[in-house]
């Protein structure tokens, strides 16, 4: 009686163990181009021209398909949050940027050369003017990562530097 007791429980656990574990769920977006972005995952504080200008949290969501940014300025209360995924459809890297101001930005790019290029449709200004958004991050041997934010008012022949900012590790 015993050993019949014991084999029932013997054989309800392995069928437990056979049929109550599920197959492991498909990694959809771990393609080399879903991972180009990846360098800027991480904690940081953000320098631009020596002076903290922000803290800025880089992690991934939505099962590694989605780059979520949260930016936090140092010396005042402007935050935002960006949305950054790669689109396999139109094989570009697209960002959706939002802050607390009602701001919001959208670029889409590409990696190349080992930088992450992203570029905004043109726009227009309070005042009326038209112009365009270039944002470059580069990764650092180092590991650091510069990001260099520049317009331009003429499509793209000239450039004007609107934040160059040198993204450093936390150390915890």
């Amino acid at each position: 009686m015993i050993i019949r007791i014991h084999t029932i429980f013997i054989l309800s656990l392995i069928t437990l163990f056979a049929y109550g574990q599920s197959d492991p769920k498909p990694c959809y977006c771990c393609t080399d181009n879903h991972r180009q972005f990846d360098f800027w995952l991480g904690e940081w504080e953000v320098k631009n021209n020596g002076k903290l200008a922000g803290k800025n949290s880089i992690t991934l969501v939505q099962d590694s398909c989605l780059i979520r940014e949260e930016w936090i300025s140092a010396g005042n209360a402007y935050t935002g949050t960006s949305y950054n995924f790669y689109n396999e459809e139109k094989d570009q890297w697209q960002q959706l940027w939002v802050d607390n101001q009602g701001g919001y930005l959208e670029l889409t790019g590409k990696f190349e050369k080992g930088e992450m290029v992203l570029k905004s449709d043109e726009m227009t200004n309070r005042q009326g003017e038209k112009y365009i958004n270039r944002i470059t991050w580069t990764p650092k041997p180092d590991g650091s990562v510069r990001q260099h934010w520049e317009t331009s008012k003429d499509q793209g022949i000239h450039w004007e530097t609107l934040f160059d900012g040198l993204y450093l590790k936390i150390k915890k």
